[in-house]
């Protein structure tokens, strides 16, 4: 089991980030609501991810910032740097992937928002992919609608891009949501 810097739900409009059990560990944390993508012009946005990269352990990414350049679909050329905040599914597969965290953008395998915010068991749209359409966003909880609406926005709704990365510096605005900074940078 790996541990993820978490908010309990108790805190979660706490900046303070704490160590307790996941929702799906029998826990009472969950995700910050401030994790979530927003843009900072037409061709840069910060945000975060999980990330799974060949030869490296989620100690070596957790924290830290990639920018990531993308090179397919309606966003080619534009960059989004995610701070990685935990490890992918198929971490250790030599598989490099990001997956970025957008509301609305599918639960995946950890339904959290079921017992966070009483989302159906699916989550909002469809469990893998999630809402089909920025009119969806509605149907998220306040706190997470602008992260849906960046999805449909400067997203473009892209569907699974092709990247290039580079590890780069965790810029302040992505450090003072997230309240995590590497001893390394």
């Amino acid at each position: 089991m790996t541990t993820a810097l978490a908010m309990p739900a108790s805190k979660r409009s706490s900046a303070a980030p704490l160590r307790e059990p996941s929702d799906f560990n029998s826990g009472t944390s969950f995700t910050c609501n401030t994790k979530q993508p927003w843009a900072m012009n037409n061709t840069l946005s910060y945000g975060f991810a999980a990330a799974s990269l060949a030869g490296k352990s989620e100690s070596d990414v957790t924290c830290a910032c990639y920018a990531l350049k993308f090179t397919s679909g309606a966003v080619n050329g534009q960059t989004f740097v995610a701070q990685v905040i935990n490890a992918s599914m198929g971490a250790g597969s030599g598989e490099n992937r990001f997956d970025l965290m957008i509301p609305g953008g599918g639960v995946g395998i950890f339904n959290g928002c079921q017992s966070q915010w009483r989302a159906p068991s699916d989550g909002w749209g469809a469990r893998y992919g999630g809402v089909s359409s920025q009119s969806q966003c509605s149907q998220l909880p306040t706190q997470l609608q602008a992260g849906c609406n960046w999805r449909f926005g400067w997203f473009k709704n892209a569907d699974n891009p092709t990247v290039t990365y580079r590890r780069v510096k965790c810029p302040a605005e992505i450090i003072a949501r997230s309240v995590c900074k590497r001893k390394d940078e």
